[in-house]
């Protein structure tokens, strides 16, 4: 079982740190490499999540209460922790 952090943002590889998460960071997830137990935190597609958990893996969803001066652009560590940064697992299937 091998526990992936899919982002490509500097801020939110940092913030996972101070979080004390363990996990291999990945730019980008191939989902048919993920295998049954695996743990995959991220803010992806909902279509990626499901097939995360269609393969036997848990997508934990990073979570953010991003007011409209904050979206779109790069977020640091200290303002995602004030922002309310969390992770949240969801099971997500295709219907």
């Amino acid at each position: 079982m091998t526990t992936y952090f899919v982002s490509r943002h500097e801020g939110a590889l940092e913030w996972a740190q101070r979080q004390g998460i363990e996990a291999t960071a990945l730019s980008h997830l191939d989902p048919d490499s993920i295998t049954p137990g695996d743990r995959v935190i991220g803010a992806l597609p909902v279509h990626i999540a499901a097939q995360i958990c269609a393969r036997g893996g848990h997508y934990c969803h990073l979570t953010l209460n991003l007011p409209p001066e904050a979206r779109g652009r790069e977020l640091s560590a200290n303002e995602m922790t004030a922002l309310g940064a969390r992770i949240c697992e969801y099971v997500v299937r295709k219907g």
